[in-house]
């Protein structure tokens, strides 16, 4: 794929509109790049001019402060806001909630102030400007799919209909888990839980959201956001229903629908 990085086009005098925050997930991650994949190719059919910062783009320090080392993050967080101002970064998009939190709400008090929007956001925005076309019978047309409420997402930041109005394109049939929107259940990855044994207990988390999703009876768990995703992928191998049930970013659902 070509995937413009800032670095080529600050060299030839060129502001892009948005940056992509392609995040540690979305660059390291087997599973992840995929939605990365899927999103940078919705960006350059809609004719989007956008950019990435490449081998610039540290973490931004999101495991570390919620995993308690703020030296850390701090130091993180400076080296980024660093780059990002001098080249003078004004609207960042990502496909992470952890990356588009802290971007949004924690670097500002650093000294990073930008416009930060979350993918499904952007995704729905391109929708209602009528740059996303969608094909006739689309891949998951009639489809039923339920969607997972990342916390980074909902409770944290308020977003909950932008991923459905962005899923309600597709023409499928969307089911809601019992427990969703302000109310729904973390997958098990949040505040650095991603990287850490889980404590003793009856079931994991994961497994235990994974089941409910599967008892909507829906054939996609439509998520949006990379550890959501891989927790969730984990729970449907645990119930050996990899055949029946696939675990799809909102990105890579709209990138196999579109003309």
């Amino acid at each position: 794929m070509d995937v413009p990085t800032m670095a080529e086009l600050f060299a030839n005098g060129q502001q892009p509109e948005v940056l992509f925050w392609v995040g540690c997930a979305g660059s390291f991650d087997q599973r992840a790049q995929k939605i990365t994949k899927a999103f940078a190719t919705i960006l350059n059919k809609t004719g989007i001019s956008y950019a990435i910062l490449g081998k610039e783009e540290m973490c931004n320090g999101d495991p570390a402060r919620r995993a308690g080392n703020e030296f850390m993050f701090q130091m993180m967080a400076y080296q980024n806001i660093q780059v990002l101002n001098n080249y003078g970064i004004k609207k960042i998009v990502t496909a992470c909630p952890h990356c588009f939190n802290i971007l949004k709400n924690e670097y500002p008090e650093l000294g990073g102030n930008y416009e930060v929007i979350h993918h499904t956001v952007f995704l729905q925005q391109l929708i209602d400007e009528g740059k996303i076309k969608i094909k006739e019978g689309g891949a998951f047309r009639g489809k039923r799919i339920t969607f997972h409420d990342s916390c980074y997402l909902g409770r944290g930041n308020n977003i909950y209909e932008a991923p459905r109005k962005v899923l309600e394109v597709l023409d499928a049939e969307l089911v809601e888990m019992k427990r969703c929107r302000s109310n729904g259940l973390c997958c098990g990855a949040g505040g650095a839980q991603m990287f850490k044994e889980e404590e003793k207990g009856n079931i994991r988390v994961n497994f235990e959201r994974t089941n409910e999703a599967m008892e909507t009876g829906s054939q996609v768990i439509a998520a949006a956001c990379p550890f959501c995703n891989t927790m969730l992928t984990d729970g449907v191998k645990n119930a050996e229903k990899e055949e029946s049930v696939k675990v799809m970013d909102v990105a890579e659902l709209i990138a196999q629908s579109m003309e």
